[in-house]
């Protein structure tokens, strides 16, 4: 029973951080680009993606060498699995999506550094079998995705007055160009985090309830 609660499996793991420890609304990692990118849908989606590619096969080759890496030298380690990986997708990016590449500038690159990486790096692909780390790491991906995408999606409505360059707005809309800077970013996670987890408490009660 322990080792059943300890070990919850692809789904389990995979659940965990698309929801319940999700990294932007619960765990408030990767700041810096849920408040810098997330002025337009696409941005959003671009870099959760782009984090997530990284995130899923750091982890993996994280897991993969995690017995053979000395512990001394274990974070320049996980800094070279994971800029290899970073550099990959700039690559393609700057291949296939060059405009979007533009946009996104240096916070491409910057996800090296990103604390979600180094996080799931260090405190479960580092201790996991690789299958979990790949559960982990594309569960915190796709929650790290969705999140900004729902933050670029309001952000883009009401300081464009559209949604993935589409104008939903009328036309006698005028935009709220504070949507558009940091303060914006601030204000719409914090309105985002405080629904969060207000149906978090909701759905928590109504089990206890049920119980």
């Amino acid at each position: 029973m322990a080792e059943a609660r300890r070990n919850p499996g692809f789904g389990g793991v995979f659940m965990n951080g698309l929801i319940t420890e999700n990294p932007t609304f619960t765990l408030m990692l990767g700041m810096c680009p849920t408040l810098g990118v997330t002025t337009a849908a696409m941005n959003g989606v671009s870099m959760g993606l782009a984090t997530t590619f990284v995130l899923v096969f750091s982890n993996l080759f994280i897991s993969l060498l995690r017995n053979i890496i000395p512990d001394k030298v274990r974070i320049p380690a996980y800094i070279v699995i994971i800029a290899s990986f970073v550099t990959m997708i700039d690559l393609i990016m700057q291949a296939f999506l060059p405009d979007l590449r533009a946009v996104l500038g240096t916070y491409i690159q910057l996800i090296v550094v990103n604390c979600i990486i180094f996080a799931r790096a260090e405190s479960f692909a580092a201790k996991n079998p690789p299958l979990l780390s790949l559960a982990d790491g594309l569960g915190m991906g796709l929650g790290f995705t969705v999140s900004i995408t729902l933050l670029s999606c309001i952000r883009e409505l009401f300081g464009s007055g559209s949604i993935f360059g589409f104008s939903v707005m009328p036309e006698a809309y005028q935009p709220m160009a504070i949507m558009n800077m940091v303060p914006g970013g601030f204000i719409t996670l914090g309105l985002m985090m405080v629904l969060v987890n207000f149906i978090k408490k909701a759905l928590s009660a109504r089990k206890e309830a049920r119980a």
